[in-house]
Order: structure tokens, then C-alpha cells, then sequence
């Protein structure tokens, strides 16, 4: 009970610290989503890789984001179960697989069952970093755009504040035209703010839209990855804080059953040694 009372504790520190940092994240996403959206209407020709949905999903590409430790709750075995389950969906179907892990804990998840992961990062997932966001999109955005896969996915926990998590699976890649038309539609499950927009069409580009959405799309998918990986790490703490609160909790109640079930053995020892004490004087009463 005062190691979790204590674990308990260090979270709750941990992480208000850790949403400010997905806090602090946002307007830039915001911000970037919505100039996206204004130059992906000027220059919608379709000429941008990302942006081309491929004639047919022969490989899906997962990108797992949880946690380097466990005693978090279900924080790594939901979303790991969830990713085993579409990857077999789809083996079935005869559409390959490949998968990018953040974090210890799905590592050895998956290649105790045989998968290995195409990259893996470990000893960062409560302190994620700009250039392993990098380095996932930069792989990301070269696999789609050579053909290696024809979908991306991510799966990751959101923190909408210091108590609630929200478990969040959508498409990084192809980018939706449509949704960028629209940024001032939130998602459900993703941590984007209501965006004030209203969508420009008269702008004048130095150089060309084109070139300028060449530039805007790898931001904005760096952007997501990042930032969805500073929300997973203030839902870490969050659902450790709460898992280590239940078990603080059912600690102290087998603390009250086991003190009640010492109070009786040892009211029952003493009236036992009484009625010995009571009856041994009675005897020698007799005696005399």
C-alpha cells in the first residue's frame, strides 16, 4: 500500500507537467491544420502523394504508441490486443502488415509473438522527443509515398484531463482532402480545439500552392505524430495514477479484513487463556 500510495503520488506530480506540454502543442497543430486546409483547397489537383488514396490496400502500416512501463491499468494491453486483432483481420483477408512501437512494453508484446516491429523506441515514452517523431514520420511519409504501404494507422491514448482517457485509432495516411476542407470539425476522439475557419480561396502563392502544400503536408503529419505521442504520455500518468489509486484503495480494504481477522484470533486467544486461567483457579479452590 506505500508503494502505490507512493507511485500514486509521483504520477499525480508527473502529470500536469505532461499535459502542459500537449497543451502548449496545440495552437501550433491548430494553426497548421488550418493553413493546410486553406492551401489544399487552392491547389487540390491531386498531385501531392499523400494526399492520393492508392487503388488497392495491399499492406496497412500500425503505428503503437504506449508505455515503457506497466502497473498502468489497460493502457498497453488494450490498444496492443486491438493492433493483433486488425493484423490478423487482415492476414485473413491476404493484406500484409507492418508495425512501428513506442514504448517497452508493446515491443515485447509483439515480438514474443513473433512480430517484429519495422522500428522501435523504448526509454522514452513518458519524455518523447521531437526527433522520434521525426524519424516515425520521415519513415512513414517515404514508405506511402514509394508505394510500400497504402494505409497508416495510429492508435494512442488521449488525455482529455488529469483523470479521463480516451483511447484514439484513426488514419495518418492518405491525408483526407475533404477533412482538411473542413479543420473546424473536431474529431472525436483526438485532442483538436474548435478552429475558427473560414476557407480563403483568392490567395496568391510565391512559390506555386503546389509547392507550398509540398512543404505544409510533412509539417503537418511530423506535427500529429508528436503531438500524439506528448498525449500518450500524459495519459500514461494519468491511468497509472488512477490504476495505482484502485490498488491503493484494495489495499486498504485487505488491510481492514486482515486487522479484523486479527482482532478476532487474538480476542478469541485471550478469552481461551481466561477460561484456562479461570479454570485452573477454580481447580486449585477445590483442592485446598
Amino acid at each position: 500500500m506505500q508503494v502505490t500510495r507512493t507511485m500514486e503520488m509521483i504520477s499525480t506530480t508527473r502529470i500536469r507537467r505532461a499535459l502542459d506540454r500537449a497543451e502548449e502543442a496545440m495552437p501550433y497543430k491548430d494553426a497548421l491544420t488550418g493553413m493546410l486546409a486553406n492551401v489544399a483547397g487552392t491547389a487540390g489537383d491531386g498531385s501531392q502523394p499523400l494526399l492520393r488514396k492508392h487503388d488497392r490496400v495491399r499492406k496497412v502500416l500500425f503505428i503503437l504508441i504506449a508505455s515503457d512501463r506497466g502497473l498502468a491499468g489497460g493502457f498497453n494491453i488494450i490498444p496492443e490486443r486491438q493492433v493483433e486483432r486488425e493484423m490478423a483481420e487482415l492476414e485473413a483477408k491476404g493484406i500484409a502488415s507492418e508495425l512501428i512501437t513506442c514504448g517497452r512494453k508493446p515491443s515485447e508484446y509483439f515480438i514474443a509473438r513473433g512480430i517484429t516491429p519495422a522500428m522501435t523506441f523504448i526509454g522514452i515514452s513518458s519524455e518523447p522527443t521531437q526527433d522520434e517523431a521525426d524519424r516515425i514520420a520521415t519513415f512513414v511519409m517515404d514508405g506511402y509515398a514509394d508505394g510500400d504501404f497504402d494505409l497508416v494507422r495510429i492508435y494512442y491514448w488521449h488525455a482529455k484531463n488529469r483523470v479521463d482517457q480516451t483511447y484514439v485509432s484513426e488514419q495518418l495516411l492518405p491525408l483526407s482532402q475533404t477533412g482538411l476542407m473542413m479543420p473546424n470539425k473536431p474529431r472525436t476522439h483526438e485532442a483538436l480545439g474548435e478552429i475558427e475557419h473560414v476557407l480563403e480561396t483568392e490567395f496568391e502563392f510565391d512559390p506555386s500552392a503546389t509547392e507550398v502544400l509540398g512543404y505544409l503536408i510533412p509539417a503537418h503529419v511530423r506535427t500529429v505524430v508528436y503531438h500524439a505521442l506528448l498525449d500518450s504520455a500524459a495519459a500514461e500518468h494519468g491511468a497509472r495514477r488512477r490504476a495505482m489509486r484502485a490498488a491503493t484503495d484494495s489495499a486498504e480494504e485487505v488491510l481492514k479484513t486482515l486487522s479484523h481477522a486479527y482482532n478476532r484470533a487474538r480476542q478469541g486467544s485471550i478469552t481461551t487463556e481466561l477460561n484456562e486461567i479461570i479454570g485452573g483457579a477454580s481447580a486449585l479452590e477445590e483442592d485446598s
